[in-house]
């Protein structure tokens, strides 16, 4: 069930909502598990930011963005660093912003795994639910390569497959991956329905269309399959919220 702080009754226009954020609204509401929220804005603002984390999921698929490994990754130049290591490094001078939205924009450009996929599309959401000059505030210095994050984007996580929701962050793992193919150890992906997910180098499909291309990449003989790990991972939503608000710490020189 849903809880709002303030004692504000869940009361939201139908017409301020997309059909999947009432959907959410309504699994949400009946969930054994308790939400709290401070205020109504906060649960509307969450609502939203689940939303624009599955359109960044779509726009990725969209871009032309290929996968690659870490030895094999490339970025527009003009906006980004390639590190040794195969990461992105924000050039200075380039407000964050511009930089996460070219990806999308100039996707035949870039190439790279699926872990720095997930931390992208979450950076594009997060910049499309608090604005350009909140995100350019908190992002400086943004560095891309697997689960690295600016501190500003707290990820939470939690280990329960019947509390997710579209906009979530899971994992389907493939313990029996071929040696050489270390890629295919497992596909992190985007929740965006019911049943529904994008995963960066496999495409959008269902549960089982995943674990079926994670099993084309298992050791020779192998009779152990990909499956749904419960690992949950999703923003801090208020956290997120309150960048809207908060003007960006001092940074040290480096």
């Amino acid at each position: 069930m849903i809880v709002i702080a303030n004692g504000s009754p869940v009361q939201i226009s139908p017409g301020m909502l997309t059909e999947l954020e009432r959907k959410t609204l309504r699994r949400k509401m009946n969930s054994p598990v308790t939400y709290w929220y401070p205020d109504l804005d906060a649960l509307v603002f969450e609502l939203k930011l689940r939303t624009n984390i599955v359109q960044a999921a779509r726009a990725l698929y969209s871009s032309g963005v290929r996968f690659a490994t870490f030895s094999r990754s490339r970025a527009n130049p003009q906006f980004w660093i390639r590190t040794p290591d195969g990461g992105f490094l924000l050039r200075p001078g380039v407000p964050p912003a511009v930089a996460v939205s070219d990806i999308f924009n100039q996707g035949q450009m870039y190439a790279f795994e699926c872990a720095g996929a997930i931390i992208i599309m979450l950076y594009k959401a997060v910049l499309e639910s608090i604005g350009e000059a909140a995100f350019n505030r908190h992002f400086q210095g943004l560095f891309l390569r697997d689960w690295q994050t600016d501190r500003d984007l707290q990820l939470t996580t939690s280990h329960n497959l019947n509390e997710v929701y579209a906009g979530d962050v899971l994992y389907f793992r493939n313990p029996d991956h071929h040696p050489s193919t270390p890629e295919w150890q497992g596909e992190n992906v985007i929740m965006l329905d019911d049943n529904l997910y994008f995963g960066h180098g496999i495409g959008i499909g269902t549960a089982g269309d995943i674990i079926r291309q994670l099993n084309r990449a298992r050791r020779p003989f192998s009779f152990v399959s990909a499956y749904l790990d419960d690992l949950v991972l999703r923003p801090n939503f208020e956290a997120v919220r309150m960048l809207m608000y908060r003007m960006a710490p001092l940074r040290p020189v480096v």
